[in-house]
Order: structure tokens, then C-alpha cells, then sequence
């Protein structure tokens, strides 16, 4: 199966950080990661390139505010 050279992966993480994000290619290169860490209740954004729009930024910020819950998950009362 071929990736689309411009996509949107879901990813939740559990090894060092604890949560769940996305990651934005574009032209099959990994623009922009957002991420939820339930751990240490921040949402981060990683860019992986030396310049990016601020239009596919605030574009990223929305695909991020629709797929991912915005509430931590909070390990504490479990």
C-alpha cells in the first residue's frame, strides 16, 4: 500500500511521553508533529522544517483541535 504524499497519521505515544498527536506530510515529508502528553499535561508542536507557513499552521492547529480530545487524561484517579 502507497502513502499519500500528503497526510495526516493519529499516534499515540507511551514510551517516554505518555499521549497522543498527529503528524502533518506534506509531499511525503513530516512537516509538523502536535502532541498531547497526558504525563505532563502540555500540547507541544515539533517542526521539522525551517520554515512553515503560517497558513499550514494554523491548518496543523485545526486538524489537531478536531482529531485529538482536548482534555488530558488524568492517570492520577485511576
Amino acid at each position: 500500500m502507497e502513502l499519500r504524499k500528503d497526510r495526516v497519521i493519529i499516534a499515540s505515544d507511551v514510551n517516554e511521553r505518555d499521549g497522543i498527536g498527529v503528524e502533518i506530510y506534506r509531499d511525503n515529508q513530516l512537516i509538523v508533529e502536535i502532541f498531547r502528553d497526558d504525563t505532563k499535561r502540555t500540547r507541544t508542536i515539533t517542526v521539522f522544517q525551517k520554515e512553515v507557513s503560517l497558513e499550514l499552521m494554523e491548518e496543523c492547529i485545526g486538524i489537531f483541535k478536531k482529531e485529538i480530545p482536548w482534555d488530558f487524561i488524568d492517570y492520577r484517579n485511576k
